[in-house]
């Protein structure tokens, strides 16, 4: 199954597991929001790389009502959910299409993800973060709501052994964990320090990463002005 296949396959159900498969949901979303600073009144053009069934758009949208949205996604069931989520709402895009390759646009205010580059092959993430520091205005800022891979072995099976434990405390149904463990034979994380090391190699500046639990990390970097 290719993961565009995986992806669709848990379209129905994927909103209504996240909070349990995600122990640190309100932070690692609200973090990701919070990076793009508060509305003052532009109509801010934001890009979502594997957009999914619209979950960060919409804690955007929230924040930012004005916002032109552009929902970008290989898996087109995902993003039929996200239509469901966005009806009406003449100021979201969507494009099925696959981000790791081809120009993505712009210029945009700011190029978000959540829980998707991480499936992308480490030279496929290098080559994306150029791509986004291209497609972004001068000023535009990219925030990456991801997991990363544990420094040393030790720590990364650490934070499996953690991420284990939260969900089934937080009451993770067995057929939900065993869908989201076949769903990881597509991750491909890397360790943080080399997320944050490739931006500044692509050009960005401002490198951080301001949120961390366990392997859920929220980084961002911005294009100078």
């Amino acid at each position: 199954m290719s993961i565009r296949d995986s992806f669709n396959s848990a379209a129905e159900r994927y909103d209504g597991v996240r909070r349990v498969l995600i122990p640190c949901f309100d932070d690692f979303y609200g973090t990701a929001v919070d990076l793009l600073g508060e509305p003052d009144g532009r109509p801010l053009r934001i890009l979502d790389l594997g957009a999914g069934t619209g979950l960060l758009a919409a804690a955007i949208r929230q924040r930012f009502p004005a916002a032109g949205l552009t929902l970008l996604d290989v898996a087109e069931d995902m993003l039929s959910v996200a239509r469901q989520r966005f009806a009406g709402d003449g100021d979201v895009a969507f494009r099925v299409a696959d981000y790791g390759a081809g120009d993505l646009g712009g210029p945009y205010d700011a190029v978000v993800s959540a829980l998707s580059i991480h499936h992308l092959e480490h030279p496929a993430k290098r080559a994306l973060f150029g791509r986004a520091f291209a497609a972004l205005a001068p000023g535009g800022r990219f925030v990456n709501a991801d997991q990363a891979q544990g420094p040393t072995p030790a720590l990364d099976a650490r934070y499996d052994a953690t991420w284990v434990r939260q969900v089934h405390a937080g009451g993770v149904n067995e057929a939900d964990f065993a869908a989201a463990r076949r769903r990881q034979a597509f991750d491909r994380m890397a360790p943080l320090a080399d997320q944050l090391r490739w931006l500044g190699e692509a050009g960005f500046v401002e490198v951080d990463c301001v949120y961390k639990s366990w392997s859920f990390v929220v980084y961002t970097g911005v294009r100078p002005a």
